[in-house]
């Protein structure tokens, strides 16, 4: 599917929807907890629907109700089929984990882009523990599994790959029979979604003991709970962004007490000039004047795709630190962002961890010559104008939600931009485009 963005004016309230990361982790706790809980707003969507599928093969029974799904968990049984976690990293790596609980052995698989993310550091880390597990790629699913030998102990995982595998081990941890501990041998990055997980595994009765530079769990067992899902910041972000690039925007159903990493998006919309104001759930976004900004991502990876997308409309350079790992996601983001940006004419410099991007707002350095000056003078006045005046530009999505997200940004702000393999958004905001043109959104779809 195609969309074409078109200049907007954006106006209106939206409801960020339900956060994916926290619907996925209450999934898996209740799974793991004898009796039933109840999972209440959680967010339906490509992942989450992954993760009840593959919990449901597992013995775990899930009955969705609207806007609630009672989840009856802590009778695991072997599957003798693959489970397939669809594109879901995250459901993957949980999954990896529960699956050592389970005697027997389990052939964990994803789709296209998830078959390429790594998960040998976690699959070394259970071994550590008493799992034996392989890979069919080198680093890369799909997954073998023999469960039924986690013992606990000691084990050493780094903390600068995925928070994912460091939260898988907690999940399983208060299984073993003796005391767990889980070791970083690397400094801690996404500790938001560390955090995330803790809180989340406190509500269904577990306890982690944190030290220095690692993480201790005894054996305990797990309590069936009644959890609401709150909204997603991630999700947000697209549309807090379209608040600083248009008419404003009120956005609902946020926490700022949430441990979402990407909460701080507030505090980097502020640092760009953009006024933003907080009252209750909401957050209201007004349009400004957008300057360049210096921000380091290693603890909200998933701003990337927003934050240079409002860093192309500003004036200035703006440079982003600790993004590697944004090189693993569904896609290159790193490599998908640049080539977006320079194919509208946004001067992007890729380093290992640093993207720096001039705005398209930035004065052009002038010549000697006055009338060379004069005219570069004008030309650089016209530079938004004359971006929307030009053919449309096809931007290639790489089947990755928040490229194709992000992009609807500059879409509107400047116009002319087709957005490929659009229904990818599906896998976290599903009504996104029906959402984008409910507050002025100027869309044209096309299915093929």
């Amino acid at each position: 599917m195609k969309v074409a963005v078109n200049k907007s004016e954006i106006k209106g309230k939206v409801k960020a929807p339900p956060s994916k990361s926290m619907t996925i982790r209450a999934l898996m706790c209740a799974a793991l907890s004898m009796g039933k809980s109840e999972i209440m707003h959680p967010l339906i969507s490509d992942d989450t629907n992954a993760a009840a599928d593959v919990l449901s093969k597992i013995g775990v029974g899930i009955q969705k109700e609207t806007d609630i799904w009672r989840v009856t968990g802590g009778t695991l049984r072997t599957y003798p089929g693959d489970l397939h976690c669809g594109e879901s990293a995250t459901t993957l790596r949980f999954m990896i984990a529960i699956c050592s609980l389970i005697p027997g052995k389990h052939r964990l698989v994803g789709g296209a882009s998830l078959s390429k993310r790594p998960v040998k550091s976690l699959v070394e880390a259970l071994k550590k523990l008493g799992i034996n597990g392989s890979m069919e790629g080198k680093t890369t699913p799909p997954v073998t599994i023999q469960g039924g030998t986690f013992k606990g102990g000691l084990t050493e995982i780094p903390g600068n790959i995925s928070s994912q595998f460091i939260s898988a081990l907690f999940l399983i941890a208060p299984f073993a029979q003796k005391e767990t501990s889980i070791k970083l041998t690397t400094t801690l990055t996404s500790k938001p979604y560390v955090l995330m997980t803790l809180w989340c595994l406190k509500k269904f009765g577990i306890n982690v003991l944190t030290e220095w530079d690692r993480f201790i769990i005894k054996r305990q067992k797990y309590q069936p709970a009644r959890l609401t899902v709150e909204g997603d910041w991630s999700s947000a972000s697209y549309f807090l962004a379209l608040g600083a690039v248009s008419g404003g925007i009120q956005v609902d159903n946020l926490s700022t007490a949430s441990f979402q990493g990407d909460r701080v998006m507030l505090d980097m919309l502020r640092s760009m000039g953009v006024m933003v104001r907080v009252a209750g759930d909401s957050v209201i976004v007004s349009q400004n004047k957008l300057k360049g900004i210096r921000a380091d991502l290693s603890d909200c990876i998933d701003l990337l795709p927003t934050m240079s997308v409002l860093a192309a409309l500003a004036e200035g350079i703006s440079v982003f630190t600790g993004i590697e790992r944004a090189r693993i996601k569904e896609s290159n983001r790193v490599a998908a962002i640049k080539q977006g940006l320079e194919k509208i004419g946004i001067p992007v410099t890729e380093d290992r961890d640093r993207l720096t991007i001039t705005g398209l707002k930035t004065p052009k350095k002038v010549k000697d010559d006055y009338e060379e000056k004069e005219k570069d003078e004008g030309e650089s006045k016209k530079d938004i104008k004359d971006e929307a005046a030009k053919e449309p530009v096809v931007i290639e999505s790489f089947g990755d939600h928040r490229i194709a997200m992000a992009f609807s940004v500059l879409g509107v702000a400047i116009g002319g931009i087709i957005v490929d393999d659009a229904e990818c958004v599906a896998k976290t905001f599903p009504d996104f485009w029906e959402v984008l043109k409910s507050v002025g959104g100027k869309l044209e779809i096309n299915a093929k």
